[in-house]
């Protein structure tokens, strides 16, 4: 199992624009995609220096494999649509293993 995790810092002049977006447009079209099991949407409670709210969406994947096939066939469609956040959001993505789950 792999997680894809995306940590993003959203200046707060978007963030109700933004978040709306992710849970509403983002986060189901990247389920749509077909090559994620279930996504998570959380909330990072340490402030950042830089200001602004932090987030992190992991998204399951059942392999490496097709984690890959998501990044060949549609994550630059995908992060395109991100674009009107440019300015106002930092991103941080991450691809992690899962070792075991108790």
């Amino acid at each position: 199992m792999i997680i894809y995790n995306v940590t993003i810092n959203v200046s707060e002049e978007v963030h109700d624009e933004w978040l709306n977006w992710m849970k509403q447009e983002h986060i189901p079209q990247m389920l749509d995609t077909g090559k994620f099991l279930n996504a998570m949407m959380t909330k990072v409670l340490v402030q950042e220096p830089m200001g602004g709210v932090t987030y992190s969406v992991q998204y399951k994947a059942e392999s490496k494999a097709m984690l890959e096939r998501y990044y060949q066939e549609d994550a630059e469609n995908l992060r395109a649509q991100s674009q009107r956040f440019k300015d106002k959001t930092v991103f941080f993505r991450t691809e992690l293993e899962v070792i075991s789950e108790q």
